[in-house]
């Protein structure tokens, strides 16, 4: 299918520019998400990659199950990754995972909040329910943060990410139509509420075909008019390499791009065909800004005075990526057609995404722009298209706030090299880089 015709068949809904909302923290992002919450009237569907067992999926949980003691008519429910949900951290114990929190929840209340595990493959490491956007009553909030305590500066440190508000009725149903007829009504997707859950091998079947109907679904809603006072968002869904009209939209959000593109991503390692489209850009004058998180601001960077862990090497793989990027750009650099701009904040870690082209165009998304995003979770975005900059002065001060913390690289040599790392480290990477592993790893993490 052409890809104007993908596009063409979209949902495009009108917003007043009062009725976006930029929240600058994500202490903010949890008081709203709160209170939210607590005033619910008609529906609550939230939307995470987890929702975990600590001191904020807790409190995010309660306030859930209390709106709907409250209320049992609420129309409430919570999609979490199946395989993430039913696992321990990283390194940890075997256990139920986030899962035996939510059974606990359960047979606690009378009337209880359902929370569908849904598994986009069958093994984690090959896709991903990493979909975004939770709607309350007609109000869509959109970020890429998942819940638990660092998400939501529940204690000392915070993973920085975006946070949207968009109320629009129509948007919000548009979100939940998806996330009911697309998700929960399939048949691979299960409530985690249940102690006799079948295994991930039960229902492998249900899942090979919930994913190809995933590859054809798409948001609902009809084209709304769009004036000089309004805004135009436009929700898509993508998941796998074919047909997928998100990263269809991020190519041709930088094919297009005429004076400006700034790019956030965490994890510097791009799929091709945008490395070639940010290369292009640069070459026809288009200044490219690239924010992304310094080594240490990554989720999964291990401070030397900790036991190594082979996970660690993640970070100093994208640096590594990050610096030859640079090195190949330099004279962009110098000349101010690229800025390479690295976030770092005491030990915060940093979980941006996101597309600004030319000052009017705007897709929020929770989407990585790599290899894994690109080709195997399950990924959205809203794009926003603001023509008449209704929104500039919101972006912009959402970008002061990002660049608060940030240092602008003037050479490549102000990254570290292998050199740098420390020895565990350096010895994991040449490993890695002797089995030609990462190319492997840059794939699938």
């Amino acid at each position: 299918m052409p890809i104007r015709n993908l596009f063409g068949s979209l949902p495009t809904f009108a917003v007043e520019p009062d009725q976006f909302h930029v929240l600058q923290s994500a202490f903010s992002f949890r008081e709203y998400l709160l209170e939210a919450i607590q005033n619910a009237q008609s529906r609550i569907y939230l939307v995470a990659l987890y929702l975990e067992d600590d001191e904020a999926g807790r409190e995010i949980l309660t306030a859930a199950y209390e709106a709907k003691q409250r209320n049992p008519s609420l129309d409430i429910a919570i999609c979490v990754d199946w395989h993430r949900a039913q696992r321990g951290l990283i390194g940890a114990d075997k256990s139920k995972g986030n899962a035996g929190m939510y059974q606990a929840f359960a047979e606690k209340y009378e009337h209880a909040v359902p929370v569908y595990g849904v598994p986009v493959r069958n093994r984690e490491v090959f896709g991903v329910l990493h979909l975004k956007g939770s709607v309350i009553d007609d109000t869509v909030i959109y970020s890429g943060a998942s819940i638990n305590n660092v998400y939501l500066h529940r204690q000392d440190r915070y993973r920085f990410d975006r946070y949207h508000v968009i109320q629009q009725q129509a948007l919000a149903d548009s979100m939940v139509g998806f996330v009911h007829n697309a998700i929960i009504l399939q048949p691979a997707v299960h409530d985690l509420n249940q102690t006799d859950l079948p295994t991930t091998k039960d229902i492998k079947s249900d899942i090979r075909q919930f994913r190809i109907s995933l590859g054809k679904s798409s948001y609902r809603g009809e084209k709304q008019a769009i004036n000089d006072q309004h805004v135009a968002v436009t929700p898509m869904v993508g998941v796998g390499k074919r047909h997928n009209v998100l990263n269809q939209k991020i190519v041709s959000l930088l094919s297009d791009a005429k004076q400006e593109i700034v790019l956030c991503t965490p994890y510097f390692n791009l799929p091709k065909v945008v490395l070639r489209e940010v290369k292009r850009a640069i070459k026809r004058g288009v200044k490219v800004h690239v924010i992304v998180g310094d080594k240490t601001a990554n989720d999964f960077y291990i401070p030397p005075d900790q036991p190594f862990k082979a996970i660690g090497g993640l970070p100093y793989l994208y640096e590594m990526n990050l610096r030859r990027f640079a090195q190949a750009n330099e004279s962009y650099i110098a000349s101010g057609g690229l800025s390479i701009h690295l976030w770092k904040h005491d030990s915060n870690s940093y979980h941006l995404k996101g597309l600004w082209v030319d000052r009017c165009r705007m897709l929020l998304t929770g989407n990585n722009v790599n290899p894994r995003a690109w080709a195997l979770d399950l990924e959205n975005g809203l794009l926003i298209d603001d023509p008449k900059q209704h929104l500039l002065a919101k972006f912009e001060a959402e970008f002061d706030g990002i660049h608060q913390h940030t240092q602008r690289i003037s050479s490549y040599e102000q990254l570290d090299s292998i050199h740098d790392y420390p020895a565990k480290t350096q010895k994991l990477l040449r490993r890695i880089i002797r089995t030609r592993a990462d190319r492997l790893l840059k794939r699938i993490l």
